[in-house]
């Protein structure tokens, strides 16, 4: 309970100063004159003026708050190797049991994970105390191995600003050692056929001997070889595809370290192409040699070069040279010279003409088994004496006419590999309402794989690798009715464009694959194969255990799993020869970059809160005791939890010190006195 005095005047102030000041005058008179009853004449007077300025009395009901004391807890995974959990663990159980002895204090326990954003001790912090007035904090523990990363030392204005004393009770050994790989610079893309420079450094303080760096692209080992330490280091990495290029490093773990988490580093550069360079060389002119142009030109990034072969050279007309509008066909020019520069060689229903000789066809053999990219779109022409088939050119084809032209519709189908093809397995959803073709060329025995079949099941489109390279043969000249909406169409664009990326060997296209993403907190999982089955995974997590998880089949053809992604850092799935990685809240995640307990980050703010330091191994855990705001707040041996005494007004009362009767009773009381001394 409080009390306090107020005062409620019944006149303004100003006025009740006049009065009082005439009240005054009366009994100053009245004293210098010695008239008898002067002085309670005064005393009523002073009466009468307490009594208007309304004195009152606020009675407060009080009830007293518990102060609070906050431990933070460290649970990032920084905070879990090397025996500091089991350390945590048995700090908080003691720090708990020695608050729990004081009187009139509350403890919360905050617990920190780590995020991709490291770990951020005073937003937890924040969080647990948003309910409460700071006035009431009475001290934080906070156990942890020191990595902070929302912590900026005093008199920076970010700084966090403690109104209580911040105890650090450090979960690290002064003799922890730990090498640590990391990466200076990197580009975001670089492009396909050139090399992206990175920067890294491995770290080993106090060591100088050279530390073997292994570097994998794709999982294609690049460099294993001994490297100096405590230097910045320049390895370059070819760009050999487009899309992502997963670049490992991994730095060899040093004996006794705490961790080898931070010795490897993933870095994903975009290999990006220039511009794609398309040859297409079209025969006679048919209905779908623009379907062919205008899928071609539609993409910006394509720099298409386009001839139409009209005649042969040795086929001549009277025409006058000055009227052809025609140029000679540079066979020289694009098939030796600018051949390798394609990323695509397209032929559009061309034949034999005389123009192009063995040798030339020669050289596009030779471009395919070196890594060239050939796609062959046929009609009747294949069935007829001279076609490519005939030619050196055969002999990279995935199979050969047999002489007959099919000309009825028919609804081309996905064959079975072509379901769990990524050519045209994606595809399978709009099966069913696919337009028909009107023209098929059957062929015999054909290599490679199937995908698309035709009337009574043949071959429509044939897939095969040759050498480094790969071929397509497309064994109908009719495809153009499904970009024409012909009997509702069908995925024209689409199956070309995914048949050419997969022809220049895009990876996200590849048959045999193993991708992992992560998303809304789950690793998933995608194996692509043309096999009927495949088999189990194997999952390592960033904290170095691994499991093993079957796969199941998709409608996509492909097969999935999915689990949970529960620690941030660098997941690896492998698959017998694939192998993979995903990154969870960054490829490289902060809280791993550095493992060595330090003072160097909260030692300033504990001693601009008056708190103090304590290494848990060294030092043991130190007694807790009560102070008050102005003494110690830490000691040899002990920390401190201030004492706050805050409160909460639950009532108040106002109590008149004039009561009515009161002031009737001191009124008459005086008046009496004056006329009783008057009287004598």
């Amino acid at each position: 309970m409080n009390a306090s005095l107020h005062f409620a005047p019944l006149l303004d102030w100003s006025d009740l100063a006049m009065l009082a000041l005439a009240f005054l005058a009366a009994a100053a008179f009245a004293l210098a004159r010695r008239a008898r009853g002067a002085w309670w004449r005064l005393a009523l007077f002073a009466v009468l003026t307490a009594a208007l300025a309304g004195p009152r009395l606020t009675v407060a009901e009080r009830q007293s708050l518990p102060d609070i004391a906050l431990v933070l807890v460290d649970d990032s995974p920084s905070n879990r190797i090397d025996g500091r959990a089991e350390r945590s663990e048995s700090a908080l159980a003691a720090v708990r049991e020695r608050l729990a002895r004081l009187p009139n204090l509350e403890v919360r326990v905050e617990r920190v994970a780590g995020t991709d954003q490291g770990t951020r001790l005073f937003e937890a912090a924040d969080r647990a105390l948003a309910d409460i007035g700071r006035r009431r904090l009475a001290g934080i523990v906070a156990i942890t191995d020191g990595r902070i990363h929302d912590a900026s030392p005093p008199p920076r204005p970010d700084a966090p600003r403690l109104d209580a004393p911040l105890h650090v009770l450090l979960t690290g050994t002064a003799t922890e050692r730990d090498r640590r790989l990391t990466i200076v610079r990197q580009p975001g893309f670089a492009l396909v056929g050139k090399s992206a420079p990175i920067t890294l450094r491995i770290d080993d303080p106090g060591q100088s001997a050279p530390v073997r760096l292994t570097v994998a692209i794709d999982g294609t080992p690049l460099i294993d070889a001994p490297q100096p330490v405590n230097r910045d280091l320049h390895v370059d990495i070819p760009i050999r595809h487009g899309g992502a290029n997963l670049v490992e490093l991994t730095a060899q773990p040093a004996a006794g370290e705490l961790s080898d988490a931070n010795n490897r580093q993933l870095v994903s550069v975009s290999g990006v192409r220039d511009r794609l360079k398309v040859l297409l060389v079209s025969g006679e002119p048919h209905a779908g040699e623009r379907a062919w142009r205008n899928l071609l030109k539609a993409d910006p990034s394509v720099d298409l070069v386009h001839f139409t072969i009209l005649r042969p050279p040795e086929k001549d007309d009277l025409t006058p040279i000055r009227e052809l509008s025609l140029i000679t066909f540079p066979v020289r020019e694009l098939f030796e010279e600018k051949l390798p520069d394609f990323d695509l060689v397209v032929f559009d229903r061309y034949r034999g003409r005389g123009i192009l000789t063995g040798g030339y066809y020669q050289a596009l053999a030779d471009y395919v088994r070196k890594g060239g990219a050939l796609l062959v779109s046929v009609g009747p022409e294949f069935a007829e004496p001279g076609a490519l088939s005939e030619s050196s050119l055969g002999a990279v084809l995935p199979a050969a006419p047999t002489g007959q032209v099919i000309e009825k519709s028919f609804r081309p189908r996905l064959a079975e590999i072509g379901r769990r093809h990524p050519v045209s397995g994606p595809l399978a959803a709009t099966e069913a309402g696919w337009g028909p073709w009107v023209r098929q060329i059957a062929v015999g025995p054909s290599a490679g794989q199937t995908v698309l079949t035709g009337t009574d099941g043949r071959p429509l489109l044939v897939l095969n690798r040759v050498g480094d390279g790969r071929v397509g043969l497309l064994l109908s000249d009719t495809a153009w009715l499904w970009a024409r909406g012909h009997e509702g169409g069908g995925p024209h664009d689409e199956l070309l464009r995914r048949l050419a990326h997969w022809l220049m060997q895009e990876p996200e296209l590849e048959e045999e694959a193993l991708a992992a993403e992560i998303r809304a907190g789950r690793l998933e999982v995608t194996r692509r194969t043309l096999a009927d089955q495949a088999g189990p995974i194997t999952v390592t997590r960033p904290d170095g255990s691994s499991a093993d998880h079957p796969l199941t089949a998709g409608t996509d053809g492909a097969f999935h799993a999915s689990l949970a992604a529960d620690q941030p850092g660098l997941w690896r799935v492998s698959d017998g020869p694939f192998r993979t990685v995903a990154a969870h809240g960054g490829a490289n995640p902060l809280e791993m970059g550095e493992l060595t307990a330090t003072t160097a980050i909260l030692a300033p703010i504990a001693a601009a809160s008056r708190g103090s330091i304590t290494q848990l191994a060294k030092d043991g855990i130190p007694d807790i005791r009560r102070v008050t705001g102005g003494g110690a707040t830490a000691g040899n041996g002990w920390i401190g939890v201030v004492a706050r005494d805050e409160f909460v007004v639950t009532g108040a009362r106002d109590v008149p010190l004039f009561t009515p009767l009161l002031l009737l009773i001191l009124s008459l009381a005086t008046i009496l006195a004056a006329w009783w001394r008057e009287g004598r």
